[in-house]
């Protein structure tokens, strides 16, 4: 009898015949290769998880107005009312009021739910967007836009609950669990960058009120959409809520760079816009910023696909590090040749080191928050992002106007000096943490 994987050999005449008995692909090239190609990559893997896709299409749909609203605002309250001041201030109040009240919407939705607190709290900031657009149409007191914008605070932080999920039905498997926090990375910056973008095509093709009006519509259609796939949501845990993730070890110092990175992200862009004013291109410089949003997302996905090597800890300091020297090229760029042109490429270039040192950092952010308290945990690393970006947007444009552009772009290196100087300073105690454990 010939063995199944050996060739038999016979004659026939005067033709010698060999029979190969093994399995086609395990000796055609072609078709190993081909099976090779077939491997799903990490994203689609991602996605085959049960139920992924249908939380995933709901949460984009609502995370697209996350970078719509503040652009319709000022283009809808500065286009009616003549005065981009006031404009400014209202949107600036939201952004306070969101600080405040997004950690207490996050513990509200560890207590009781996803679904229990996102609806509620999405229509309240539906019709907060809603009042603020009829105020500024029927032309109320100032003070009723103050009061209105505000109201949108209450938009629960998609972006935490989807990482919660993914944390929830990725339980004990690191890896995917690092190419699901890239991936949400890359979607955040894809909805900051294609948001604005759309806001104001909205708001100057067709009319002031366009971008509101959409921005609410998929808001709520996805937060609906999202809170509707019960199957995938974390439940919540019995006997009360652990301590506070502010108390946690080694939350403060993580809040702490996310303040500086805010700070990077504020004074980048307010000083672009300032540049790209003193060229003579203002209207270009929304494309100037989507550059680095786009590296960020090459960079992103490239590196949720990488086999990780060491600890997030020593990962996160490598990640920053790489972002300070990096943001030096806008700074070099626009010193040494004034052109947009220049700074747009050193801008793509900039913002390949933002994704992976977001996604370290919530990758910390989700090892140090107790359980149970994964949403508030995720939301005060926002408040600190957003926290740092008033303060970037403050500094930044205080030194464009009193100083100049080109020397302005020294603040977001400034700042991330600061978050490697305190990520340093967190990962050596973190080691010495460690050597006192051995010993």
């Amino acid at each position: 009898m010939p063995q199944p994987n050996r060739p038999m050999f016979t004659t026939t005449a005067d033709a010698l015949v060999i029979v190969d008995f093994s399995a086609r692909g395990a000796r055609d090239p072609r078709a190993q290769r081909a099976a090779c190609s077939r491997v799903p990559g990490p994203y689609r893997r991602l996605l085959a998880t049960p139920g992924a896709r249908a939380f995933t299409v709901g949460n984009l749909l609502a995370r697209l107005p996350m970078g719509m609203f503040s652009v319709s605002a000022v283009v809808m309250i500065a286009g009616t009312r003549g005065s981009y001041a006031l404009a400014g201030a209202v949107t600036a109040t939201g952004l306070a009021a969101t600080a405040v009240v997004g950690p207490w919407t996050a513990r509200l939705v560890d207590r009781h739910g996803q679904a229990r607190i996102a609806v509620p709290a999405t229509a309240l900031a539906a019709l907060g967007s809603l009042a603020l657009l009829l105020c500024v149409r029927l032309g109320a007191p100032a003070w009723t836009l103050f009061v209105s914008y505000a109201a949108t605070a209450t938009t629960p932080n998609l972006g935490g609950m989807s990482r919660a999920r993914w944390a929830h039905l990725l339980r004990g498997d690191e890896r995917s669990l690092h190419v699901a926090n890239s991936f949400e990375q890359v979607v955040d910056e894809a909805c900051f960058m294609a948001g604005p973008v759309l806001a104001a095509l909205l708001c100057t093709r067709l009319f002031p009120e366009a971008g509101t009006l959409t921005g609410v519509a998929l808001l709520v259609t996805g937060v609906l959409v999202f809170t509707a796939q019960r199957s995938t949501e974390p439940p919540v845990r019995g006997g009360g809520l652990a301590k506070a993730p502010f108390r946690a070890r080694g939350i403060p110092s993580l809040l702490a760079v996310c303040l500086a990175m805010g700070a990077v992200f504020g004074s980048m862009e307010v000083v672009t816009i300032a540049f790209a004013d003193t060229q003579g291109h203002r209207s270009a410089a929304g494309f100037v910023l989507a550059l680095q949003a786009a590296g960020s997302c090459a960079a992103g996905l490239v590196y949720g696909a990488k086999r990780r090597t060491g600890s997030a800890e020593d990962r996160y300091v490598w990640c920053i590090a790489a972002m300070t020297a990096l943001l030096t090229l806008p700074l070099l760029a626009a010193s040494l040749t004034g052109s947009l042109l220049a700074l747009a490429a050193a801008l793509l270039v900039a913002g390949m080191a933002t994704a992976p040192t977001m996604v370290t950092g919530m990758t910390l952010i989700q090892q140090r928050t107790p359980p149970g308290r994964l949403n508030e945990g995720m939301t005060l690393a926002v408040t600190g992002l957003l926290g740092g970006i008033a303060c970037g947007t403050a500094a930044g444009g205080w030194t464009a106007e009193h100083m100049s552009p080109t020397a302005a772009y020294a603040i977001p290196v400034t700042a991330a000096a600061a978050a490697l100087t305190t990520a340093l300073a967190r990962t050596r105690r973190f080691h010495e943490r460690l050597r006192r454990a051995d010993r």
